[in-house]
């Protein structure tokens, strides 16, 4: 029914994190290099002029055997109701692809420093894009309570 979609990686993730965890990611500070075979370094021209950046990422280490596309309770956490992926950020989703606002830090030559990317080393990084705060949203945000609770150690 649908057209495969085929990405390649701009570059990867340089990280101290190796480990995948739920959360503690709001100090962390890491790098993301674009391939030096695919682009130069006009590729970030501008870029230094914005505070956050959009990180779109590849899940490369959940296994496709690992995909979720049932309702469950997020964590595991029987307190929390069962919704579907699509209600989630879970790193089990169909194309295992993550999305994060990061602070920018720094930009040199083909590599960007970042503060608040939740990827590990070596996570094939798939596109940057400046974060313009007229893309946020226009109106009050609004989400259910364990959506809350979830996150709030994921940034600390």
């Amino acid at each position: 029914m649908f057209e495969e979609i085929v990405l390649k990686p701009i570059g990867k993730v340089i990280s101290s994190r190796e480990e995948i965890k739920d959360d503690h990611w709001g100090q962390v500070e890491a790098f993301i290099e674009v391939d030096h075979a695919q682009f130069t370094e006009e590729v970030f021209y501008g870029l230094k002029d914005f505070s956050h950046v959009e990180v779109i990422y590849y899940f490369h280490e959940v296994s496709p055997k690992k995909i979720n596309t049932i309702a469950r309770h997020p964590r595991n956490n029987l307190h929390w109701p069962k919704v579907g992926i699509f209600s989630q950020r879970a790193k089990n989703r169909p194309n295992r692809i993550g999305l994060t606002t990061c602070e920018l830090l720094e930009v040199k030559g083909l590599t960007i420093k970042v503060r608040g990317l939740d990827a590990i080393k070596g996570t094939p990084i798939l596109d940057i894009k400046p974060y313009m705060k007229e893309f946020g949203p226009r109106v009050e945000i609004s989400q259910p309570e364990w959506a809350t609770e979830l996150m709030k150690d994921y940034f600390k």
